[in-house]
């Protein structure tokens, strides 16, 4: 191991089990860069504190416990981010330990919307496919909140660099809309806006679906739906991932997912609204219409 490697462990260690300490850790990596890197941390850290009032950051020991995936996630891109700043200042030794790494590396060298979503997504990327035993002990609604929050900042970062593929006609919509530094980016990445902000999650996961917000359906289900197999496909290429791909099932989220289940990725896959979207962007719903499918519609219109 690196010196610096050895030292983003031990700079991480201190801040484990403190809340507090882990936002401030990933405040710092953009407070203490040069004046372009500061900017970024917008989604990123609104994001964070997100995920901090639910307490799945907690400690696995406080009442209630955190959430074991969710930290080590969060773990795993604050330590990428400490590595890299120790590297870009000369204060540590040695090759970056992960290609994470060397993408935040690039970032902090030469800030720009598209390293930046690389840096990041490669950094969440690699969490989702270390922890996936950790993900499939979590109840189901939140299996599947972690999927559909891979799928946004797939997407997002596809808006931005590939916005044909992400919008089709709209396209020229995508890079100024997701963005990091400006406020619109919160649009796609804010789960708040989706799910309920507790932990552990007590609704069912239909009646979660259901309840999401129109405009959230319809990003999820009208415009990234009909396009996740070219998406994760642009998505393990940009992050030089292959295994990535393998976390869709037939087109179908399937991280942390057994393939009885999917019939439930189906019910949100209703209203008129959402064709007509899919339409506009020059794509068409795809997902098959089954049986779950039709009972969600009834619900939904009650």
């Amino acid at each position: 191991m690196s010196d610096a490697a050895a030292r983003a462990d031990q700079r991480f260690g201190q801040v484990r089990d403190d809340v507090a300490g882990r936002i401030a850790l990933a405040q710092e990596f953009y407070a203490t860069a040069s004046e372009p890197v500061r900017r970024y941390g917008r989604a990123e850290l609104s994001f964070l504190r997100w995920t901090a009032a639910r307490g799945v950051l907690a400690s696995e020991t406080a009442g209630p416990p955190g959430s074991p995936w969710w930290r080590a996630v969060n773990e795993g891109l604050l330590r990428d981010k400490v590595e890299a700043g120790i590297l870009s200042t000369a204060k540590g030794t040695g090759v970056a330990s992960a290609r994470s790494v060397e993408y935040w590396l690039e970032f902090v060298r030469a800030p720009s919307p598209a390293h930046w979503y690389r840096a990041h997504n490669a950094s969440i990327v690699s969490g989702y496919l270390r922890h996936a035993e950790l993900a499939r002990t979590e109840l189901q609604v939140e299996r599947f909140m972690m999927n559909v929050a891979l799928l946004r900042v797939l997407f997002t970062h596809a808006m931005l660099v590939k916005p044909r593929l992400a919008l089709g006609r709209l396209a020229g919509l995508g890079p100024q809309l997701v963005d990091p530094r400006h406020r619109t980016v919160k649009l796609f990445l804010d789960l708040g806006r989706s799910f309920p902000s507790e932990y552990p999650l007590i609704v069912p996961t239909e009646e979660a679906i259901l309840d999401e917000h129109p405009l959230a359906r319809m990003l999820d289900y009208g415009m990234i739906a009909p396009r996740l197999p070219a998406l994760y496909e642009f998505s393990a290429h940009a992050l030089e991932e292959p295994r990535l791909e393998n976390l869709l099932d037939a087109g179908v989220p399937a991280y942390a997912w057994p393939r009885e289940d999917r019939s439930i990725w189906y019910i949100g896959n209703t209203g008129a609204h959402l064709g007509a979207i899919a339409r506009a962007s020059g794509v068409r719903l795809n997902w098959e219409r089954s049986p779950a499918t039709r009972a969600g519609k009834r619900r939904s219109r009650r």
